[in-house]
């Protein structure tokens, strides 16, 4: 193989790319993201092809990225994880020397939480659909994709519980539904359900369902338990399949939701969609609940990921009286 490869090859390359990561049931951002960095690390080379290529590449990669770049750590280490996917997965070559090329560090800062006054004066700047979004992230702890992807069969009002399906780690587990929003998300699925029978009516209503589900049940992608509890108010082509379907809310609609309420509210913290998810674990912490439970509620796979939370246990200093105070 040419040490320049051709235009022709990196398409073919990408396109091995997507399809490894379609098999893996990966989500689309992931796939976007891995073929961007992949694209760019071929790029950065000029065009030449990966098998070409060794640790001395990557690591200069990576370092360019940092240097050069200014990126992230969290941004360089996505990066690194897409190019382990290429050797690995697609290229199907045993690259030991990928694993020790340098992880970048990401620094360790405590979450930002907002107060109870500060929480509710967030929420009671939201409307609608934003409302019972942040309300979700809030009361239930849910990550704002999560909640997003929530599909009506998910949600048991009987026994307040909220059924979290393929969360951070591909892992499902079981939080709780606040009862504050059982009536209101009740009446938020009654138009969900009328919009839904209309694009039936139009010949639409189907539901993008993972893991070809589609393929061995034709007819579930209609099915009003499949449906999304937040959908997008217009359809869409689907990038991977071209079917026209309503997807869900974009994240980034509540993100400037969010971003604007914290302002309209005079807080200064630099608050998002996840630090209400921050908000609920620590305040459950702080009304007593043991950290075990916060941990299952929240799907962190360790401990020491919930252990995080408990600064707020402790006053400034671990609890030692300032001598000024005294």
């Amino acid at each position: 193989m040419n040490g320049n490869a051709s235009l022709t090859q990196s398409p073919r390359l990408l396109d091995q790319v997507r399809g490894k990561i379609r098999l893996k049931h990966y989500s689309i951002r992931t796939e976007q993201a891995y073929v961007d960095w992949i694209k760019r690390f071929v790029l950065h080379f000029d065009k030449r092809h990966p098998l070409e290529m060794g640790a001395r590449e990557v690591e200069a990669f990576l370092t360019h990225l940092a240097v050069k770049g200014r990126v992230a750590a969290s941004t360089q280490n996505q990066a690194k994880s897409a190019l382990l996917f290429l050797y690995r997965e697609v290229l199907e070559r045993d690259m030991p020397w990928l694993e020790d090329v340098e992880r970048a560090k990401t620094p360790k800062r405590l979450p930002v939480v907002l107060t109870q006054e500060e929480t509710q004066a967030v929420l009671s700047r939201l409307k609608g659909t934003h409302w019972l979004v942040a309300g979700l992230l809030y009361g239930s702890g849910l990550r704002i994709m999560e909640a997003l992807r929530l599909r009506v069969k998910d949600l048991e009002f009987k026994r307040g519980e909220i059924l979290v399906r393929e969360g951070k780690g591909f892992k499902d587990r079981v939080t709780m539904l606040p009862a504050m929003l059982v009536e209101p998300l009740k009446a938020h699925l009654k138009q969900v359900r009328a919009l839904h029978e209309q694009d039936v009516a139009e010949g639409y209503g189907e539901v993008y369902l993972p893991y070809a589900l589609d393929r061995k049940y034709p007819s579930a992608g209609r099915d009003w338990g499949w449906q999304y509890v937040f959908p997008s108010k217009n359809r869409s082509v689907d990038p991977r399949s071209g079917v026209v379907r309503r997807h869900h809310v974009q994240e980034q609609a509540i993100q400037r939701a969010i971003r604007q309420a914290v302002r309209d509210a005079g807080i200064i913290k630099p608050a998002t969609p996840h630090t209400l998810r921050h908000s609920f674990a620590t305040h459950l912490l702080t009304s007593g609940y043991d950290i075990r439970t916060v941990q299952e509620l929240l799907g962190h796979k360790d401990v020491a990921t919930t252990m995080i939370y408990t600064h707020v246990l402790n006053k400034g200093g671990r609890g030692v009286t300032s001598p000024l105070d005294r």
